[in-house]
């Protein structure tokens, strides 16, 4: 757990994947990306996906949801899903926060492996919200691209994990930056989508940014031409991620990596060679 002035934050696991290492490191040859990552036999890489519980403004607030509990044993295994640290749930749980606690779910944006917890299967048979007494926030324009994929999209984007939650007014749709509570904003950072947010904390003159898929993984923060296959618009990633390095060197905001097994959180600092690179921080 950490503060940013009055902000708590709390890390919490839903669960680890393992996925192709042509995914996170698209085109950046195996030679070079294998040094920092290990791939198995399969050439897969683990990614975590970590989600925020944060207390701010009297409210407790859900920062993604992770694959939720709606995947078949096929899709499990596709996955390569596993709980380490328990389920999302459990992570809750240990808490001392329960489904019905949630105040807000904040989705950075609407890939399966970032919001299909947002609903679950109701003793009826039904979808139904995960978190039953929360307001659900995320950007209109991934909404509207979670609703109309294409070809390249589809596989990723599910209406069952969030088209129900507009469609009953459980959802808010936010139109470019803005400040969801005091001190948290959701800040449009495209590339990996054009819709997709990335989540400032601002408080006591501190300041965080959750990156989420912004970079994967630290070196995709440190590293401009390293970016995953999964981005939509890579050159625009590029230069999303071009502003938002100067903003770290420029505040020292600790840096949050939703998907880094290795570094959950860091400062981007410039070495005395010149390079950039991301120190460690506990979180």
């Amino acid at each position: 757990m950490i503060h940013i002035g009055n902000i708590e934050v709390h890390a919490v696991s839903a669960g680890q994947v393992m996925v192709d290492g042509g995914g996170p490191f698209g085109l950046v040859p195996r030679a070079l990306w294998s040094r920092i990552l290990a791939p198995d036999e399969a050439n897969r890489v683990p990614m975590s996906l970590t989600c925020l519980l944060v207390r701010a403004a009297r409210r407790t607030i859900l920062i993604d949801t992770g694959l939720g509990d709606k995947l078949s044993e096929k899709e499990i295994a596709h996955w390569g899903l596993t709980y380490p640290e328990g389920t999302l749930a459990e992570g809750l749980a240990r808490l001392g926060v329960t489904p019905g606690d949630v105040d807000m779910v904040i989705n950075t944006h609407l890939h399966a492996d970032h919001c299909a917890g947002n609903t679950c299967i109701g003793p009826d048979g039904a979808l139904q919200a995960t978190f039953p007494n929360a307001e659900y926030v995320v950007q209109a324009r991934e909404y509207a691209d979670a609703m109309h994929p294409n070809e390249r999209t589809r596989a990723t984007y599910f209406p069952a994990n969030y088209e129900p939650l507009v469609q009953r007014g459980r959802m808010r749709l936010l139109d470019g930056d803005t400040e969801i509570v005091p001190g948290i904003w959701g800040v449009v950072t495209p590339g990996h989508t054009p819709g997709h947010q990335a989540i400032r904390f601002e408080s006591g003159g501190q300041q965080a940014l959750f990156v989420a898929d912004l970079a994967s993984y630290t070196v995709h923060f440190e590293r401009l031409a390293w970016m995953t296959a999964y981005d939509v618009e890579p050159l625009v990633t590029l230069e999303t991620k071009r502003r938002w390095q100067q903003w770290a060197l420029d505040t020292s905001g600790l840096l949050i990596f939703q998907h880094d097994t290795q570094v959950p959180a860091g400062h981007l600092v410039r070495t005395d060679q010149g390079k950039l690179k991301v120190t460690p921080a506990a979180l």
